[in-house]
C-alpha cells in the first residue's frame, strides 16, 4: 500500500505542476479555515493569470490577499469582496476580473463540479444582474436560472486531521467551502494540524475520502483573527 502515500515533506513538492494561466478552487471563509502556507508558496512562485475560485479574497497581507500585491490573479470568482481593500480597489480600478456568486450558488458549483455534474438549476439569484444571459426554465410554476459547475487545475484545502492515504477530517468552521473545494480539483492539495497513520481516522468521521485527494503535507497556521471585536 506505500504507492497510496499522499504525504509530502515540503511546500514545493505540495504544488508542484502550478502554471501561469491555472484555475485554483481554495477552501476558507474569510480567514477561517485557509490554507495558509499553499497560499504563500503561491506567492513564492510568482504564477500569474490566475483565475481564483473562492468564498472571498483574504485580507490585504494574508490570505489569498497578498497574490493581489504583485498581481498575480487575473480573475476571481466570489461571493463577496470582504475586509480586502487591495481586492476592492482592483475591482474598481478593472484591474481584475470579478464574478460575483451567491454563497451557496459558489458552495454548489463546487460540489457539482466534484460530482461531476456539469450545470444545475437554482431559483437564486433570479431577477437580479446575476442571472443576466443566463438560461431561464420554470418549474412548478417557479423560475431558475441555469449554473455552470466549477472545477479547477488545482484545489487547495485546510484540514484539521488526515492519515497517509489523505482521508481528511475538518473542524469546526473549517467545513466552510473546504470538503466542496477538495472534490472540485484535478490535483487537491491538503494543509493539515496532523498527520495520522491509516486506521486511526474513525471511518464514519472522514469528511473527504482520500480518492480525492493527491497530496498532504502538515503545516503550521497563525489562525490570523479577520476582525477582533472586544467588550468595553
Amino acid at each position: 500500500m506505500a504507492g497510496f502515500d499522499k504525504v509530502v515533506y515540503s511546500y514545493e513538492a505540495a504544488m508542484e505542476g502550478l502554471k501561469d494561466g491555472d484555475t485554483i478552487i481554495a477552501g476558507g471563509f474569510g480567514l477561517c479555515g485557509i490554507p495558509e502556507g499553499l497560499i504563500k508558496q503561491i506567492k513564492h512562485m510568482q504564477t500569474k493569470d490566475l483565475t481564483v475560485v473562492s468564498n472571498n479574497c483574504g485580507v490585504d497581507d494574508f490570505g489569498l490577499g497578498i497574490l493581489l500585491q504583485d498581481k498575480q490573479i487575473k480573475k476571481v470568482v466570489a461571493s463577496y469582496v470582504g475586509e480586502n481593500a487591495l481586492f476592492e480597489q482592483q475591482l474598481l480600478s478593472g484591474e481584475i476580473d470579478v464574478e460575483l456568486t451567491p454563497q451557496g450558488t459558489l458552495a454548489e458549483k463546487m460540489r457539482a463540479g466534484g460530482a461531476g455534474i456539469p450545470a444545475f438549476y437554482t431559483a437564486t439569484g433570479y431577477g437580479t444582474p446575476v442571472a443576466q444571459g443566463k438560461d431561464v426554465k420554470e418549474f412548478n410554476g417557479r423560475p431558475y436560472i441555469l449554473e455552470e459547475s466549477i472545477t479547477g487545475e488545482f484545489a487547495i484545502v485546510k484540514a484539521w486531521k488526515a492519515d497517509r492515504f489523505g482521508n481528511l477530517v475538518f473542524r469546526h468552521t473549517a467545513m466552510n467551502f473546504n470538503p466542496m473545494a477538495a472534490t472540485a480539483g484535478k490535483i487537491t492539495v491538503a494543509e493539515v494540524e496532523e498527520i495520522v497513520e491509516p486506521g486511526e481516522l474513525e471511518p464514519s468521521q472522514i469528511h473527504t475520502p482520500g480518492i480525492f485527494v493527491n497530496r498532504v503535507i502538515k503545516g503550521s497556521f497563525e489562525k490570523r483573527i479577520e476582525r477582533v471585536t472586544t467588550r468595553d
